[in-house]
């Protein structure tokens, strides 16, 4: 099977699929070494976020193993699409992330 989405840090929630991906598809990336497996629950374009485990308002998106934002509906399920619609910006205090 082959590797059609990168997560780089096993804290990761999301993976960035590298094609478009229909609803139904194999999603497929790699996680400390190991293959995983996830079925698209919709149409994700190419170089955007799937979430690879359920999510509820408020959880932090995690990419990169960093925050990248926080959800903003009730709820997002593995396989669906992380857009702009569904999350946003958190502030963050950088310097004591130094």
């Amino acid at each position: 099977m082959n590797i059609n989405a990168i997560m780089l840090r096993p804290e990761d929630n999301v993976a960035t699929v590298v094609n478009d991906v229909k609803a139904g598809d194999t999603v497929s990336f790699s996680k400390n070494g190991e293959q995983c497996v996830i079925k698209a629950a919709e149409s994700i374009p190419a170089y955007h976020k799937i979430a690879v485990s359920d999510l509820k308002k408020g959880d932090h998106i995690i990419k990169y193993g960093q925050i990248i934002g926080g959800l903003t509906v009730d709820e997002v399920k593995k396989g669906c699409w992380i857009s702009h619609k569904n999350i946003m910006s958190l502030p963050r205090n950088y310097e004591d992330e130094l």
